[in-house]
């Protein structure tokens, strides 16, 4: 199924996820009946990719010569590929750390899903939370051994807190959600400013104040900006050992040196190089409709995205 590149970036509410993997489980069933010499019964082979396109039509691509290929969890590409799979990174036995971190991930959507698979998997002890209830995540905590949790509750004792949900929902954070975390926690915004789409007008980015800025403005707590040009699908696929050539190398910016260093150490764990990107103040080269905005290259291919930027908006990314 393609979806234009903020759908792989979690321009996709979660509801909308949601859908799509429905669709995807309808899907398997169909296979399943054909491998077994029957019929298809959904009738979802055609109305999936239309369904699809549908809902991704309003998410039009940063460059539309650049696509991106999202594939709900589970599925594969291609009719011959539409087949279950566990996630080879994911589904690893999974080994504790030592000195590992209590993570907390607010948001689960296609970027704080798979971290939390990929958190999991290296060892790390997650809590997550999203807008509908911890019942909701029953599924992902299975699979995963992370733990469902309210988003008052998600920061309880971590170190880390990942928050990755659409900037509108920025504001409804729980008052004191920071409140139980570690003294020195680490607070990573991964989200995207999508004002036409998705986010209605918010004056202060209009402006011209960086989203992340903006976003630590709202919870009171210096944030650093990571993610947010990253393919969700990339974070279970493109993991790579350090040193290894075209190593993917997300941009990462923020104020506090010591923090921003453990970002980007968590990412390296993770399988990927990073670029210092500055401080906050500049995080702007790494918004939607900069160059490095969905780049997938390796440290001198971002560092050079990065310098080329231009901090005015366009009117694609404009209310």
């Amino acid at each position: 199924m393609r979806v234009d590149v903020r759908t792989a970036l979690g321009g996709f509410d979660e509801d909308e996820v949601q859908s799509v993997r429905v669709e995807g489980r309808l899907i398997r069933a169909d296979i399943d009946a054909m491998q077994h010499g029957a019929p298809p019964s959904s009738g979802i082979f055609g109305s999936v990719s239309r369904s699809v396109r549908a809902r991704s039509h309003r998410f039009s691509p940063v460059r539309p010569t650049e696509r991106a290929f999202f594939q709900p969890p589970g599925i594969g590409p291609g009719i011959g590929g539409l087949v279950e799979r566990r996630d080879r990174i994911a589904h690893h036995t999974r080994h504790r750390k030592v000195g590992s971190m209590k993570i907390g991930i607010i948001g689960a959507g296609n970027i704080g899903g798979n971290l939390t698979r990929r958190l999991t998997a290296l060892g790390d002890e997650e809590s997550i939370a999203n807008s509908r209830g911890p019942h909701t995540l029953t599924a992902l905590a299975e699979k995963t051994g992370a733990t469902p949790v309210t988003a008052a509750e998600a920061a309880q004792g971590a170190r880390v807190v990942i928050v990755t949900i659409p900037v509108k929902a920025v504001p409804n954070l729980p008052a004191g959600f920071l409140d139980g975390a570690a003294e020195d926690v680490v607070v990573i915004d991964t989200g995207n400013y999508y004002p036409q789409e998705r986010d209605g007008r918010f004056a202060a980015i209009e402006d011209g104040l960086p989203e992340s800025r903006w976003t630590e403005e709202q919870i009171g707590h210096p944030v650093i900006k990571a993610f947010n040009g990253t393919y969700a699908d990339d974070l279970l696929s493109k993991a790579l050992p350090k040193g290894s050539p075209s190593r993917q190398a997300p941009p990462v910016a923020g104020d506090d040196s010591a923090a921003k260093q453990t970002v980007r150490d968590l990412i390296d764990e993770l399988g990927f190089d990073t670029v210092d990107a500055g401080g906050l103040d500049e995080s702007w080269r790494q918004q939607p409709g900069a160059p490095v905005y969905g780049n997938q290259g390796d440290a001198d291919t971002v560092a050079k995205a990065l310098a080329e930027a231009s901090p005015e908006r366009t009117a694609q990314w404009r209310a």
